[in-house]
């Protein structure tokens, strides 16, 4: 068995022992997005020829992609601080590289299951987008990127209490700053420069883009692809100097 598939299947074993409680926990935050802001506010707004909540969803989806990517650093950082499991797979002929890989497809895995609860979620309000090519392309970029990112950083941290740091001080400001819930170009241009530097703010741009079959701009492709290898490699750089 590959080393990274040895990595990915023990993630994958411990997140179905715990899959019906993640399952509404990624439903519960959505679902109170859709009725506040969608549902009771969304039936007087629109927003580029669109109601808001059709506005909204693909928003909210590159949102818990993201996080959900993420996560996968605090299931790492469990398994190193208490279980010892990277001690063990240092002792293990599974390279860097592999167990990168691994953790990344994991942190990826979940995201995609968060994304397919909110879509259905999205259906039972009645909203039913174009789920084509184009917008599953950039939720798999979007979710390499954090996954791969957070990999890298949970190499780095030292404590839960520097995760949780890391998720107020990366995974917040985005989660509300992206582009989730409001048009980007509506603020100042000062602001839209600044907010153009976070890959989540292509993310939400392009899976609305493809959702509601709106012109797409291959520049959020190529720079997401782009950080995602970059976060990849970062990834496996810190890993290496952790089992140093």
């Amino acid at each position: 068995m590959p080393g990274w598939l040895a990595v990915y299947l023990r993630e994958l074993f411990i997140l179905r022992r715990r899959l019906s409680r993640l399952l509404l926990a990624w439903a519960v935050s959505p679902l109170l997005y859709l009725i506040a802001f969608g549902y009771a506010m969304g039936q007087s707004l629109s927003v580029q020829g669109h109601t808001y909540l059709e506005f909204l969803l693909p928003g909210l989806i590159a949102m818990a992609s993201m996080t959900q990517a993420f996560a996968i650093g605090s299931e790492i950082n469990i398994a190193r601080f208490y279980w010892h499991i990277f001690e063990e797979i240092q002792s293990a002929p599974v390279s860097s590289a592999s167990f990168v890989l691994g953790e990344t497809l994991a942190g990826l895995t979940r995201a995609l299951l968060a994304a397919s609860v909110i879509i259905l979620l999205g259906a039972l309000f009645g909203l039913v987008l174009s789920y084509n090519p184009y917008f599953w392309a950039v939720l798999l970029l979007n979710s390499f990127v954090f996954a791969a990112l957070a990999v890298a950083l949970a190499m780095v941290v030292e404590s839960h209490a520097d995760q949780a740091l890391l998720n107020s001080l990366i995974i917040t400001p985005m989660a509300f700053l992206g582009g989730t819930f409001f048009p980007v170009d509506r603020l100042p241009w000062w602001a839209q420069k600044v907010l153009y530097l976070l890959p989540l703010t292509h993310a939400a741009q392009a899976m609305r883009a493809a959702a509601l079959r709106l012109e797409l701009s291959g520049l959020s492709y190529l720079l997401l692809a782009t950080l995602g290898a970059v976060s990849f490699i970062f990834a496996v750089c810190t890993v290496r100097r952790a089992r140093d």
